[in-house]
């Protein structure tokens, strides 16, 4: 399986004969490009246009990052799966109001029933969630009856509330305590580790997009405007209570992940160098494990299950399928 590649360091980008170079001022560090899908470039990196080239003949998607680890863009090679029906697809069930609907409480529904997993799973290991499993079941019940998508994410948002709320039971640490959800900057160590690793998210999403037949602009949850991407938003609200959240208990719980990982900028809270690259190794850890999977009665990564789930929502838009989101069951 090709594998993505995190560039932490400052240097030069290029190309040299069949494979890609970073030139940095200690010395060269090449890439074998036959082995690589996708480049995260954190560090101060420049490209020229032969370098860009070369990615788009090797299908290589690139992510870039500023100084505080903030996601800025990406280089979204020629896309050499992209379907015009498909495409069209796309646009008709974003542009039909009960058809957009649908999909955007299918993605809501999966969030919430995750969210919901993560508490069972910690409950049943002794945490005291049953109140705040009890508040997010109330609100999941009404999630059928949101008749907009401006009520359905409402309701998400809520649900997310509720959850957030159970972190400091599941967690036990006051080096970690989570207050309330912070953003660009994170006001502490835990939501600095939540808005990381949903960036990871984010990207990983728009990497696996970019195998399949859909547009990664068009989304539905999600509003399509002028901003560059809204699928991989649809498709990560899934997945970040079973991947990211469960990844930062980890680490917590497990002390792999301390307090003298962060550093103070901008007025907030952001993983230092040493904390980025531990989080980084252990997210490309958690994404590159392996479960059960039910229906195919074999083992896939949960990278290859956000694959899989792109691949149901083609089904669904082209109507051999009704779209049903993942559930995790552990």
């Amino acid at each position: 399986m090709k594998k993505s590649i995190y560039i932490l360091n400052d240097g030069e980008l290029k190309r040299e004969g069949n494979t890609l170079c970073l030139v940095m001022a200690d010395g060269k560090k090449f890439i074998p490009v036959e082995d690589v899908s996708e480049l995260h470039i954190f560090g101060e990196a420049t490209l020229n246009k032969r370098a860009l080239e070369f990615l788009s003949e090797k299908e290589i998607i690139v992510h870039f990052y500023n100084y505080y680890s903030y996601y800025t863009g990406s280089y979204y090679p020629r896309e050499h799966y992209n379907s015009g029906y498909m495409l069209l697809k796309q646009a008709e069930f974003y542009l039909d109001p009960g058809k957009r609907l649908d999909l955007a409480r299918a993605f809501v529904i999966g969030a919430f029933k995750n969210m919901r997993q993560v508490l069972v799973y910690y409950k049943n290991r002794g945490k005291n969630l049953q109140a705040a499993l009890e508040r997010i079941e109330k609100m999941g019940e009404v999630i059928d009856r949101m008749d907009t998508i401006e009520r359905l994410m409402a309701i998400e948002g809520n649900v997310r509330e509720y959850y957030y709320q159970a972190f400091d039971e599941i967690i036990n640490d006051l080096d970690f305590a989570f207050g309330e959800r912070t953003r660009r900057p994170p006001k502490n160590q835990l939501n600095a580790l939540i808005s990381f690793g949903n960036t990871l998210l984010y990207t990983t999403a728009l990497s696996e997009i970019y195998r399949t037949h859909l547009d990664p602009r068009i989304g539905f949850l999600h509003t399509s405007n002028f901003r560059r991407f809204s699928l991989n938003l649809d498709l990560a609200e899934i997945f970040k209570p079973i991947i990211v959240d469960r990844l930062i208990f980890g680490l917590i719980g497990k002390k792999m992940i301390q307090k003298n990982h962060f550093q103070k900028k901008l007025g907030g809270i952001i993983l230092n160098d040493s904390g980025r690259t531990l989080f980084i190794k252990e997210f490309e850890n958690k994404i590159s494990t392996t479960i059960k999977h039910r229906e195919l009665g074999r083992n896939v990564s949960y990278r290859r299950l956000m694959r899989m789930e792109l691949y149901k929502l083609e089904k669904h838009l082209i109507g051999e399928k009704e779209y049903k989101p993942f559930i995790a069951r552990w």
